[in-house]
């Protein structure tokens, strides 16, 4: 009688970038301090009620100091099942896709499910760099507009993050809060 023949063990990742919700502008306020607008504290909730449905919860969180992007994460991480390990990290602030790679490349190997919440155009031209060409239709429509709240989700077959570069994601999915409304 033979073995059954063990399952392999995907040791690959998953990417999830998340812009911040939108954002108001008031007078005099620093950029970094700016609050979320009613549109960005209705559409926080929408995507966090979004990725707890499709099980989108990711072991580890980067977010960016900006007030907007730590507002974001507030109004998601509560519709999150269990407890995300956060961490605030100021080079996602004002970073270029090439910038947040290397933030990438820092994240240890035991995360296997990795959050970005930040900005734009970093976060659009992460999603660019990564994915590869296969779903021409969504990366044509993330080159178009990245807009607020919006969310993406690569996957890589890798053992680390460090194994993570140009062309090596399969982009999985774009959902923006106007696409769930």
């Amino acid at each position: 009688m033979s073995a059954k023949p063990k399952k392999k063990d995907r040791a690959g990742r998953r990417l999830i970038l998340l812009r911040h919700a939108k954002s108001a502008w008031p007078e005099g306020v620093a950029d970094e301090e700016r609050p979320l607008a009613p549109r960005g504290r209705k559409a926080a909730p929408l995507m966090g009620d979004y990725m707890a449905r499709e099980r989108l919860v990711p072991d580890l969180g980067l977010v960016s100091p900006a007030r907007r992007t730590q507002e974001t994460w507030a109004l998601v991480r509560d519709k999150l099942p269990g407890r995300v390990d956060v961490r605030d990290h100021a080079g996602l602030y004002e970073a270029s896709g090439a910038q947040i790679l290397d933030v990438l490349a820092e994240v240890e190997a035991a995360c296997r499910n990795l959050l970005i919440i930040g900005h734009n155009p970093g976060l659009q031209e992460l999603a660019l760099l990564l994915s590869d060409t296969g779903n021409a239709d969504t990366r044509q429509k993330i080159a178009e507009k990245y807009p607020t709240a919006g969310l993406v989700v690569i996957d890589f077959d890798t053992a680390d993050w460090q194994g993570v570069g140009e062309g090596s994601g399969r982009l999985e999915r774009f959902v923006t809060p106007r696409s769930l409304e």
